[in-house]
């Protein structure tokens, strides 16, 4: 992976099946089929922290934050629906990160493109 985190974070979002990027909010953000939201990337959007927030199958938020609080967080308003906040200003693993990516599009997509990752 590069040192930029974005163009990580990029790179990992738009290898997956029917991706698309472009601006939400004012950040970078990743959809599937160019309608349902995976990945949003926080600048300092909210807070002073780098991160992304990310869809995230049920019960994984909240382990992750409890395993490790200086990388995991609860995002703001997309928290409350399970969505998972990562940290990038912090010692991350990419191998990691891809698959929390992963995860987060298979959570959103449909089966049939789901089933590509297979």
């Amino acid at each position: 992976m590069t040192d930029d985190p974005l163009e990580s974070l990029r790179r990992l979002c738009l290898a997956l099946p029917e991706t698309t990027e472009r601006l939400s909010h004012g950040e970078p953000t990743w959809f599937i089929r160019g309608k349902k939201t995976f990945v949003m990337y926080a600048d300092h959007h909210h807070d002073d922290r780098l991160a992304f927030w990310c869809a995230a199958p049920p019960g994984v938020q909240e382990a992750l934050i409890a395993q490790d609080p200086e990388r995991f967080f609860r995002p703001p308003y997309v928290g409350h629906r399970g969505w998972l906040g990562v940290h990038l200003d912090v010692p991350q693993d990419w191998a990691e990160i891809a698959e929390i990516v992963t995860d987060a599009y298979r959570t959103v997509a449909p089966k049939r493109l789901s089933a590509l990752l297979e």
